[in-house]
């Protein structure tokens, strides 16, 4: 549907609204959730482009008083107005690039460090710092669902749920492994390091789509949880852990306090590992997919950060690169994704 077409937004809305007026609407719970999470989406769609055509009615105004008699404070007002409306116009056209099924499901992120030992436990959570500030500073929810920490600094594994419209649309691009070039702060001899982490990204998959699980296949532990400089510590064993026996797909969560809720999250975790991978190998059911295609591999980087003897931040897919560092790190991240939505 196109996302400019808002005669045509308007009317799909009506149809689906007429739909909820069914006196049999809300007895079918997977299309009632279908159907309001669509809703919800062509009403975002359309209150974006409504703004930015009063926004741009604004702009015109101030530039015909301009006209009339110039005054430096309109001036600065244009300028600023139409910066931000430049930025508000970008994210409207990337969200006519997420075509994928789950591109606008939440995304499920999971860090690890390759081999290294602390050097990449280190930059692990340095990437985990920087995708946490990415999702703060463009409004979307970060709840962490599980984390171990390094040895000595850093982090050996994070798993957390980044929440908003079209999450997964933009992260899944980040998807492989990032490689981080500095004079490591852990080598007393000041020489530089090459270190790599892996990021995996899954859509979390929504409540209207089955995924069948042999329960006979899982392996369910407990354990106590105990996240990053000792939050979510828990006298009681309510992390859990599921393995999926066939594949050794192991899935983990401690974020709540609720043995029940962390099974519930797991299982969630699961069923999106599962179907990625169902679709990767195109089989038509979970009993017919391969363990020995789940091991990570570590080949080649996605995207290079190079903090010395230069500092560039270059993506190997798209060519597109920046020498600030430091702001890449901070969470700006947006120019990156942009340039791999528009390669198609």
């Amino acid at each position: 549907m196109n996302l400019f077409d808002i005669a045509n937004l308007k009317t799909k809305l009506a149809q689906l609204e007429e739909q909820t007026n069914d006196v049999n609407f809300w007895t079918d719970n997977v299309n009632s959730s279908k159907v309001l999470k669509e809703m919800n989406q062509l009403k975002r769609n359309i209150e974006s482009f409504q703004r930015l055509e009063q926004n741009l009615g604004n702009l015109i105004e101030i530039n015909e008083l301009l006209e009339l008699e110039k005054e430096e404070s309109l001036e600065e007002e244009l300028q600023q107005s139409m910066k931000q409306m430049e930025k508000e116009m970008e994210k409207l056209e990337i969200n006519t690039l997420f075509s994928g099924k789950y591109d606008s499901n939440n995304a499920i992120l999971t860090l690890h460090p390759g081999a290294g030992g602390t050097e990449s436990c280190d930059w692990a959570q340095m990437l985990y710092r920087m995708y946490t500030r990415w999702a703060l500073s463009n409004d979307f929810e970060i709840k962490e669902l599980d984390y171990l920490d390094g040895e000595e600094a850093g982090l050996k594994s994070v798993t957390f749920l980044v929440k908003g419209p079209y999450a997964y649309g933009y992260l899944k691009g980040e998807m492989g492994v990032h490689r981080l070039v500095r004079i490591s702060p852990f080598d007393s001899g000041g020489r530089r390091h090459t270190s790599f982490a892996s990021l995996e990204v899954l859509p979390e998959i929504a409540e209207d789509i089955e995924i069948d699980i042999n329960p006979d296949d899982l392996r369910i532990d407990t354990y106590r949880a105990s996240g990053a400089g000792g939050q979510h510590v828990n006298k009681t064993s309510s992390a859990v852990r599921i393995t999926h026996l066939p594949t050794n797909v192991v899935v983990s969560c401690q974020s709540e306090r609720s043995q029940i809720q962390n099974r519930e999250t797991a299982m969630k975790m699961l069923k999106s590992k599962l179907l990625d991978l169902k679709e990767k190998e195109h089989k038509d059911k979970i009993e017919d997919l391969k363990g020995n295609q789940m091991e990570i591999a570590w080949g080649s980087q996605i995207r290079s950060y190079v903090f010395c003897p230069y500092t560039l931040v270059k993506d190997h897919r798209t060519g597109y690169e920046v020498g600030n560092v430091a702001s890449v790190m901070d969470g700006d991240l947006n120019a990156f994704m942009n340039a791999y939505l528009r390669l198609g």
